[in-house]
């Protein structure tokens, strides 16, 4: 298979990205085709969803061989589970999926389409293998049993920013960057108090601390 497009998100590097899409509606993201498939008609009423499909490449995490288990960070890092009872980068095939919203369809003079998406989970510069409109009432199972996601999902932090930083960076990054930490990018094996975590953002360099439920920002520094 050849990828057909690539994504162009905030982040340089898999830390401090959402483990599931959705999760922070803010993140935004741009899919700009490769150009072989930059052809308007293949788009052509894709702009009357409002949800789309992106089938992807973990471009990051590929590996020769494979394990039938994994260690979710989720679950601590100890405990294996198999690999496709998981959402695991590393699996016999590299694929990732996520359902995000579309915002809307541009056309770019020099690149053609374009699709601008938000509630993205994946790196700058993932190829995108497959595109496909998200149908609600075939892919939504409102009373779906989610294994030990279900136990999981909804345990977030509490996030401070201070206002000496937080004015330094757009409002409309201060919400993704609250959202994204709220719901935890540490392993959940780490928990030093006193360490220092720090991932890349967009164009800054973004550093917290964690205290039981309580994450504060320290810094955040243009790079």
């Amino acid at each position: 298979m050849k990828p057909i497009a690539r994504i162009y998100t905030d982040f340089p590097d898999k830390f401090g990205i959402p483990r599931q899409s959705g999760i922070v509606k803010e993140l935004k993201g741009r899919v700009v085709f490769e150009p072989p498939y930059r052809d308007y008609r293949a788009v052509k009423e894709l702009s009357e969803y409002s949800h789309i499909w992106l089938l992807w490449l973990f471009s990051r995490s590929e590996r020769e061989d494979w394990s039938p288990t994994v260690r979710p960070p989720r679950l601590g890092g100890n405990t294996r589970v198999g690999v496709f009872a998981t959402r695991s980068p590393y699996r016999p095939n590299p694929i990732g999926m996520s359902a995000v919203k579309l915002d809307r369809v541009v056309v770019d003079e020099g690149l053609g389409p374009v699709l601008e998406v938000s509630g993205i989970d994946m790196v700058d510069g993932t190829p995108i293998l497959d595109i496909k409109p998200y149908l609600s009432f075939a892919d939504s199972y409102p009373g779906a049993v989610c294994g030990f996601a279900d136990r999981l999902y909804g345990q977030q932090l509490k996030v401070i920013i201070p206002h000496s930083i937080s004015k330094t960076i757009p409002d409309d990054l201060t919400d993704a960057l609250k959202g994204l930490l709220a719901e935890d990018p540490r392993p959940r094996y780490q928990n030093d108090p006193e360490r220092v975590y720090g991932f890349a953002f967009n164009k800054y360099e973004v550093k917290f601390k964690v205290d039981g439920e309580i994450l504060t920002v320290i810094s955040v520094e243009s790079k």
